[in-house]
């Protein structure tokens, strides 16, 4: 259940581009983030890159495929689906994962300095990478027809979608194709995809069935796309998720509770977890998703509503994107003896773990380096045992700086969205009131799928229909404010 906004760029106005460009180097400086990696960093990746340490077992004969966002480099997994010959109704999944371990060794300058970052910050086609490029979008990438080392992951799924058996080791491997969700998607529809875009679509809608029938939910959160109409006016819109965006993301939640089934029966390992929702977040998202016009039956459980909802609606996109409440107190639990007392991820009614995105996330290198030494029952590494005590607090900070790259960048697009908009009035809900001074809070502007701050001349009257004026919309500062009209 991701929390991430995706913004992308979808214009070729300059002005547009050089206000993006500009606002998001003033937020990097803000963070103390850069996309630039010191000098003694680059020259050890450099040297890493050009001799990892392979491992002997060759998988290079399996016809792997990518499937990412047009453009993408930084290509953690790649996959093949197959039908079990041994298990009539089954099959068995191929997932494989870059090897960034093949390439950083404990202690070495790559090393300290992607704890120092924790992970990848995105924004508006900007990006903070974890590791280098050299490493993460060219030896390390498991780009099309290049060997590269990988931790494959072999599952079975009966009949059902429910995963069977789970290995991993290390081997090497080699992608066939590099696929865009639109490239797979159109091949599934018109029947000219291969057997593995194909079984994809097959594990991955049985899958969804099974998350819906233990009361999970995987949020899908559209991405928003900046364009430009005359007189260099910006517009925001909700990018339609396609089908195998959800079918994919299933096969790497697979992977996720795979690999934590295996830390939990040997008591050892690292978990990514979250508490049940906090009712005032699930009541702000109802006065939200009645702001926008989007009918919740009071009898319907949270989960079964974000399911209900099309990414491809704008108003339930906004309602989506509103959810990402609900998954604050996310974290992540290390244990070595004794699994810890509260190990479920709520909002998937399961154990799980981050295995699956180590170019991106740091924590992913050690739990997939824990389970590939679970299966070949040897040792977990010292260097795996020393790290775990510290990792859950050094994701905690990356992830309150990746939330705070992320804030930015969206309130940046949405001053720009508005200006020139001072003084309009909408339709809004007041959607929360702060606790200190009833007389501000927050509204959600239906018309503009927008959340920002209101004010008022009295207390807030908390989940009514409003009217509003735009106050203020200033990209200098990346700030919105409404005030209550009349």
């Amino acid at each position: 259940m991701s929390s991430s906004r995706v913004v992308r760029v979808r214009t070729d106005d300059s002005a547009v581009v050089t206000t993006l460009r500009h606002g998001i180097e003033q937020i990097q400086a803000e963070l103390e983030v850069t996309p630039a990696f010191p000098p003694e960093v680059e020259e050890a990746a450099a040297r890493a890159a050009a001799s990892p340490r392979l491992p002997g077992l060759d998988r290079t004969s399996i016809p792997f495929v990518t499937i990412d966002p047009d453009g993408a480099r930084d290509l953690d997994q790649a996959l093949h689906v197959e039908r079990d010959t041994e298990h009539p109704g089954g099959y068995v999944v191929r997932y494989a994962i870059a090897d960034v371990a093949a390439f950083v060794t404990a202690g070495d300058p790559v090393d300290l300095e992607a704890h120092r970052r924790g992970q990848t910050l995105y924004g508006a086609d900007s990006k903070v990478p974890l590791h280098p490029p050299v490493i993460s979008e060219d030896a390390g990438s498991l780009l099309p027809d290049q060997v590269r080392p990988a931790l494959l992951w072999t599952i079975r799924v009966d009949e059902t979608g429910e995963g069977t058996d789970v290995h991993v080791e290390r081997a090497l491997v080699r992608s066939t194709a590099q696929l865009t969700y639109e490239a797979a998607q159109t091949a599934i529809d018109d029947g000219s995809a291969v057997e593995t875009l194909l079984l994809v679509k097959e594990v991955g809608e049985k899958r969804l069935a099974r998350e819906a029938a233990r009361g999970g939910v995987s949020l899908p959160l559209p991405e928003q796309e900046i364009d430009t109409g005359e007189g260099h006016t910006w517009t925001l819109e909700f990018r339609s998720l396609l089908p195998i965006e959800q079918w994919n993301a299933q096969i790497s939640l697979l992977t996720g509770f795979g690999a934590a089934t295996l830390m939990v029966y040997a008591r050892v390992g690292v978990l990514r977890t979250l508490p049940a929702p906090d009712p005032r977040d699930l009541a702000r998202l109802r006065r939200t998703a009645r702001a926008l016009g989007v009918d919740w039956p009071a009898e319907q459980l949270h989960p079964d509503f974000i399911r209900s909802l099309d990414p491809g609606n704008p108003a339930h996109a906004a309602v989506i994107v509103a959810s990402t409440r609900l998954l604050r107190g996310s974290g992540y639990v290390a244990f070595d003896g004794e699994v810890p007392a509260e190990p479920q991820h709520s909002a998937l009614a399961s154990e799980y773990a981050h295995v699956t995105a180590p170019l991106r996330r740091l924590v992913d290198r050690y739990g997939g380096e824990v389970c590939v030494a679970l299966c070949a029952e040897t040792p977990v590494p010292d260097w795996v045992l020393r790290a775990l005590p510290a990792l859950p607090e050094e994701m905690r900070t990356s992830g309150h700086k990746a939330s705070a790259y992320e804030r930015a960048v969206v309130d940046l697009v949405e001053a720009g969205l508005l200006t020139g908009r001072v003084g309009e009035t909408f339709d809004a809900v007041v959607v929360s009131v702060d606790e200190q001074d009833e007389r501000r809070g927050k509204v959600t502007v239906g018309a503009l799928g927008v959340e920002a701050s209101v004010t008022g001349t009295a207390a807030l009257p908390l989940g009514h229909d409003v009217r509003v004026r735009l106050a203020k919309a200033d990209v200098a500062t990346r700030s919105v404010a409404f005030e209550l009209a009349g």
